[in-house]
């Protein structure tokens, strides 16, 4: 598969919507995720990322502007022991719910399905970073309608044992912009991964379409020590 670069992808695409990214710095030393939202409407604009415990949440800007908080506001970001979980919904919840149980990060989304926005039925996306004893691995998963038919969904997993040193893999929710949206096809695209941190955020931030973006978040975590840093952008301040 031929590497992309990531900044040419976010600048060439009005609107991919929500998109995660996790890889492996150049340097092999960290692990890598990232999260952004991308808003339309008023509703999905007015919001921004706060941390909340060793995760983060989405929360209106202005409360008094928030219409339907049903699949704006959630947590994309939770951790449960040495498990990183990333969405672009409250299936981050099913997830960690499904995985303290000990079923599998599959297992734990077949209870799920895209969301009921119709006529979008935007795909749920998902990934799972796991760091113990030096390894890493991860996995990425999205659910989505047959081709924009709401009776039957799709689902897909992608896993990723000893991933490679400055390769990463990017997900979105939408192919492109458009009415209605359409979903993301094919498999997480490899894209490239900085050792620099504040370097990558701020690469991808200027990426994004300046209309459409909202909020950013990224996290390196040190596969030595699973201590981890953290970098949130949001354009509502």
């Amino acid at each position: 598969m031929e590497m992309l670069s990531i900044a040419k992808e976010l600048q060439e695409n009005a609107y991919p919507g929500r998109g995660i990214i996790i890889g492996k710095t150049p340097d092999g030393k960290k692990a890598v995720t990232t999260y952004f939202i991308m808003g339309r409407s008023e509703n999905s604009r007015n919001r921004v990322f706060v941390e909340d415990g060793q995760g983060i949440r989405t929360q209106a800007f202005d409360p008094s502007k928030l219409t339907d908080p049903s699949l704006i506001i959630y947590a994309p970001v939770r951790v449960l022991g040495n498990k990183t979980i990333v969405t672009n919904g409250d299936q981050t919840d099913t997830i960690y719910e499904g995985m303290d149980k000990q079923l599998t990060f599959e297992q734990s989304l077949r209870s799920r399905e895209f969301e009921p926005d119709g006529p979008n039925y935007t795909p749920r996306i998902s990934g799972v970073m796991h760091i113990e004893n030096g390894t890493y691995n991860y996995a990425m998963s999205i659910l989505k309608s047959n081709n924009g038919n709401p009776d039957a969904c799709n689902r897909y997993t992608f896993a990723y044992e000893n991933p490679v040193a400055g390769e990463g893999h990017f997900i979105h929710t939408y192919k492109c912009d458009g009415n209605p949206l359409p979903s993301f096809e094919g498999e997480p695209k490899l894209v490239d991964i900085m050792d620099d941190m504040e370097a990558f955020t701020e690469l991808l931030w200027n990426s994004l379409n300046e209309d459409n973006k909202v909020s950013l978040f990224v996290r390196y975590i040190d596969i030595e020590t699973g201590k981890y840093e953290t970098k949130i952008v949001n354009k509502n301040k």
